[in-house]
């Protein structure tokens, strides 16, 4: 009944439009309701887009540890024969010095016979007889035995040797025109992969004499002077210093290398300069969101609890932090723009030249019990908190999962948004009943004015017949 149209069947009337204003007059207070709905959904994602921007200061502030700004270390080489990479336990001021007498390199071999393609019988040379052993050079000790069926392909021979898994690899070198060999090659690097092959024909003299050694297996070894050497199975010398690990690239025994550790300053005001980036962005983003300014359209226009955060951040950062911890000491500052400005180099000098206030500009000081030691007493020092605390604890109070502003705006919108649904669904049930009301209504007019011309045209019928 709903879906008919009776458009004019008797009385010229264009119903169907006139039964959808008369609904759409009725849906206004639902299209409100949907405008709502809107702004609501909107503002909900607002309040998340800004929680974000709250995370992103927290991470950056978790990185200021009292063991990162102690702990980055830097390590330099006087020349290219070495570089190296240092770690938190690198004591900074170190140095060693050496020279490369020889690099590491792993030990291969290749077999004395040929064959006339890869698919040729492996067993149709002399040598080797199979099965084979592979041995370590150091002191003969059997790393494995490896055979292959008659029949066998050079090819199948290798993937013997390579599936066998005894501490070598096989690879078929092409030698020229219907010559092809079997290159064997160590797993491991350094001396300890030097190997032999012995095969089934050959004794303990003999073994070895079916493959030629074309690079012998040696360490890298670096000599300290006065016949101190350290050797590595790779050319990478790990913890040769306490955290200090050094990899050497060239063999010269003539030219002295220096490796040095120091601090990695520039690390450190990387991490502070990641902080402020993070705390520029969210003091941005909330600018955009609540931005009041005439014919602003912002989601979160005027909104004065999100608004105040700004101010929080950045009272956290131009405060002071203790006597003389003027957080500009460590190049920290306020721009008229209202944005966090940092200097790296004035930021390095000061961690270089008074490295205990700069610490503490950054990361307060925790509580202590004072010269007694004994907590309670008269002389107990209270916790101070760093300009990275600060920050961490306003964006913890934004956007923390339970208790955090900010999620608890975005939900209390969430809540909202899902209660105008219902009221919007509500209404959709309600029109809809009422336009097949109103199109019952106008089919009975139409019917009752069809009965009426019936009549009327009747009438006139039976006048004119009188006449």
């Amino acid at each position: 009944m709903a879906g008919m149209s009776v458009d004019g069947l008797v009385s010229g009337l264009g119903t169907t439009d006139l039964i959808n204003k008369l609904v759409s007059a009725e849906g206004a207070s639902q299209a409100a309701l949907k405008t709502r709905l809107t702004a609501t959904n909107n503002a909900a994602s607002a309040y998340r887009t800004v929680n974000t921007t709250f995370l992103a200061i927290t991470t950056a502030a978790a990185k200021l540890t009292p063991e990162a700004l102690a702990s980055a270390r830097t390590a330099s080489s006087s020349s290219s024969a070495a570089t190296a990479t240092a770690t938190a336990t690198a004591v900074p001021g170190s140095k060693v010095t050496f020279t490369v007498e020889s690099l590491a390199s792993t030990h291969v071999q290749m077999s004395s016979s040929t064959w006339s393609s890869p698919t040729a019988d492996a067993r149709s040379a002399a040598q080797p007889a199979w099965p084979i052993e592979i041995r370590k050079s150091s002191d003969g000790s059997l790393a494995g035995t490896i055979d292959i069926p008659a029949g066998a392909t050079l090819t199948d021979a290798a993937k013997a040797i390579n599936d066998a898994g005894k501490g070598v690899t096989a690879s078929i070198v092409k030698l020229g025109t219907d010559k092809y060999t079997l290159q064997l090659t160590s797993t491991t690097s350094g001396a300890d992969g030097s190997f032999y092959v012995k095969t089934a024909t050959e004794d303990d003299i003999s073994a070895g004499s079916s493959f030629t050694t074309l690079a012998a297996g040696k360490d890298a070894s670096i000599k300290f002077g006065d016949g101190f050497t350290a050797s590595s199975s790779t050319n990478t010398f790990t913890d040769l210093m306490p955290g200090l690990s050094v990899t050497v690239t060239k063999a010269d025994s003539t030219a002295p290398v220096t490796i040095s550790v120091g601090n990695n300053d520039d690390a450190v005001a990387g991490q502070i300069q990641a902080l402020v980036d993070a705390v520029n962005a969210a003091v941005s983003t909330v600018k955009d969101y609540t931005n009041n300014a005439k014919g602003s359209t912002a989601a979160l226009r005027g909104d004065f609890s999100v608004g105040q955060l700004t101010g929080q951040l950045l009272d956290a950062v131009s405060t002071a932090v203790g006597p003389g911890g003027a957080p500009s000491v460590v190049g920290l500052s306020l721009t008229k723009d209202g944005k966090v400005s940092f200097d790296k180099s004035k930021f390095v000098t000061a961690l270089q030249e008074q490295p205990d206030l700069a610490k503490r500009i950054i990361l307060g000081t925790p509580a202590s019990n004072g010269a007694d030691g004994v907590p309670g007493g008269t002389d107990d020092v209270a916790a101070v908190t760093g300009i990275a605390g600060r920050l961490a604890q306003v964006a913890k109070n934004a956007s923390d999962s339970t208790t955090g502003t900010l999620v608890s705006l975005a939900n209390g919108q969430d809540s909202q948004a899902k209660d105008l649904k219902a009221r919007i669904d509500a209404w959709d049930l309600r029109l809809d009943k009422r336009r097949e009301t109103l199109t019952r209504q106008f089919t009975a007019m139409e019917t009752a004015l069809s009965s009426l011309k019936n009549q009327s045209t009747w009438l006139a019928g039976q006048i004119n017949a009188l006449g």
